[in-house]
């Protein structure tokens, strides 16, 4: 395992914010980088390459070629990837690839791969995780132990892993961060939130928000959680907000859209979708949601929740053009389904799940191919999600690298750890896993489960003011949380974790170390695995520059130029944005 000395000592950077780059400068620690102190700033891998040559993944002659501007299907054909191209692929459908993951797709191919990933079951469930490590003990009432590790522990070495990347894109969407829960036993309440997006990550978007609607912790995160009907006698009226964010946020938008995602208009301005009023209406539906009559334990936060007759509006309910009346569950679910028919739905959903697993900003002809997927899966169902994801990660925008244009997306930094935990293997032997919680900006400035509103890290719209893509009428929503001290977090960070590990979170270099006196060897194999084979040549050679600095016959020197290959692919531009 590496000792405190395998690596340059991380010094001051600066960021580009309009590239996403970090750069940072490296300095001689010891014999860390070998004879005579060799210095590598990052800043010239950033100017020597154009991001995406030297083994850029493509998808060759797999692809079925169709006009631009067209909206019929276009998928791969299910032909045997290379590993450069199925290493793209798992970018996009993991928390990261494997070298076992990657020979797994060159085996079975796209969809092959895909329908493995459909049929295989949970291992466990954060909740009874949470259990049989006992956090149900009196002692964690009031606090959130257990949580981190269980998350973390699932992202990185269980391996329904494409179940975990569309939960983690779905928790993206359906927005709850446990420091907004306020109750008793929060871990268990989150862990029950994230059992629900997981355990419907592959099936319909619309029994997706019925339990989402009933789970404890997000009426407790947007405050509908005993929502009581009006009371003419004092004025009260029901909450409003997971009525506004549900229609806002999670379904169908501001705006109405065409099924391409683009704006509908009506005298040069855009239509709205609702108004106050059906805000305030389909907010009598959500009244009178309680947990069910149990004592203040877990099992209680794992349940759906209830309705109580006393609090729940019985009187019809008008929004979005139609009315229910009742009350009770039927009419929770009737507003549901309301929702659900809505026009906007496959489009504004499509997009975001996009966004979170392929593209920041796909085309419209790409929107348009997947939300008719989200309409209607070919057998008259809408809303399935196994079908919109083989949509959205078949799709010849997804699997074909053009030479130019919008493509790809910044790495969210949560992935970026993943990543290299995965590729290297990363194992908590206490099976404490104690990265904890990694917002700070002195680390990955977001943590999977801590979002801090409902709006997540970063809004699927937003662009960085003053930049380039700000001009080309691009987003980036990833760059919401970028910025130069979050940059040099970042690195700084993954400079410990590389060289040291994280609590007994560590890698095992054991493989990696068999190609380390072979410099050209090593970045192929790490530009493979890590990064996609996006390295462009001269970010490969400036890496290599620096890797044969270090001797291989030196002491520590194998694992030195190890860990100064994996830090200096990390932190390249070429690698943090995924195209």
């Amino acid at each position: 395992m590496m000792g405190r000395d395998i690596l340059a000592e991380p010094v001051a950077a600066t960021a580009d914010d309009e590239a996403g780059a970090p750069a940072v400068t490296t300095r001689s620690a010891g014999s860390a980088l070998g004879t005579g102190g060799a210095i590598l700033p990052l800043l010239a891998l950033a100017a020597c390459g154009d991001g995406g040559g030297g083994g850029t993944a493509s998808a060759g002659g797999s692809t079925s070629a169709t006009p631009a501007g067209t909206t019929a299907p276009v998928v791969v054909v299910n032909t045997a990837p290379t590993p450069t191209e199925a290493s793209r692929f798992l970018a996009q459908a993991t928390m990261g690839a494997t070298r076992s993951t990657i020979d797994a797709v060159v085996s079975r191919g796209y969809d092959g791969w895909l329908t493995d990933q459909f049929a295989m079951p949970r291992a466990t469930s954060h909740y009874d995780w949470l259990y049989a490590n006992g956090y149900a003990g009196e002692s964690n009432r009031f606090d959130m132990k257990g949580l981190d590790p269980t998350l973390w522990r699932q992202l990185i070495v269980e391996p329904d892993q494409l179940r975990q990347r569309v939960g983690m894109a779905l928790l993206d969407i359906f927005v709850v961060g446990v420091d907004g829960l306020i109750y008793s036993w929060r871990s268990f309440t989150m862990a029950s939130y994230l059992d629900i997006l997981l355990d419907n990550a592959f099936g319909n978007y619309r029994q997706l928000m019925g339990a989402v609607t009933t789970s404890f912790a997000m009426s407790t995160f947007l405050t509908y959680f005993q929502n009581r009907k009006a009371n003419p006698t004092t004025g009260t009226q029901p909450d409003e907000n997971y009525a506004r964010e549900l229609m806002q946020l999670f379904t169908i938008g501001l705006y109405q859209l065409n099924m391409d995602g683009s704006l509908k208009m009506s005298g040069g301005q855009p239509i709205e979708t609702y108004s106050q009023a059906d805000v305030s209406g389909l907010a009598r539906v959500f009244t009178g949601l309680v947990q069910p009559n149990l004592p203040d334990a877990p099992p209680r936060y794992l349940n759906p929740m209830v309705i109580n007759a006393g609090m729940n509006e019985t009187g019809s309910s008008s929004f979005l053009g139609t009315t229910v009346s009742g009350g009770g569950m039927a009419a929770i679910d009737a507003a549901l389904d309301t929702i659900f028919a809505h026009p906007n739905v496959p489009p504004f959903v499509s997009k975001q799940l996009i966004q979170r697993l392929v593209t920041s900003n796909p085309s419209p002809a790409y929107i348009n191919r997947v939300a008719s997927k989200f309409a209607d899966n070919g057998q008259g169902v809408r809303g399935d999600l196994k079908a919109v994801i083989r949509a959205i990660l078949l799709d010849s925008e997804a699997r074909t690298l053009p030479a130019s244009g919008a493509v790809g997306k910044l790495r969210e930094p949560v992935i970026r750890f993943t990543n290299w935990a995965r590729a290297f293997g990363a194992t908590s032997p206490s099976n404490a896993w104690a990265i904890g919680d990694t917002n700070a900006a002195t680390r990955l400035s977001q943590t999977k489960g801590r979002s801090p509103s409902v709006f997540n890290f970063y809004r699927p719209g937003y662009t960085p003011a003053g930049t380039s893509l700000a001009g080309s009428g691009l987003v980036a929503p990833e760059f919401q949380i970028t910025n130069e001290q979050t940059v040099i977090g970042y690195v700084n960070f993954m400079y410990g974790v590389i060289a040291n590990g994280i609590g007994d979170v560590k890698a095992d270099y054991t493989a990696i170390l068999a190609l380390a006196a072979d410099s050209k060897a090593l970045v192929d194999e790490i530009n493979l695995v890590l990064a996609a084979g996006q390295l462009s040549s001269a970010t490969q050679a400036a890496i290599r520059n620096a890797v044969d600095s270090v001797s291989a016959t030196a002491s520590d020197g194998p694992i030195n130029r190890v860990g100064i290959a994996i830090l200096l692919t990390v932190a390249s531009p070429d690698y943090l944005n995924l195209r």
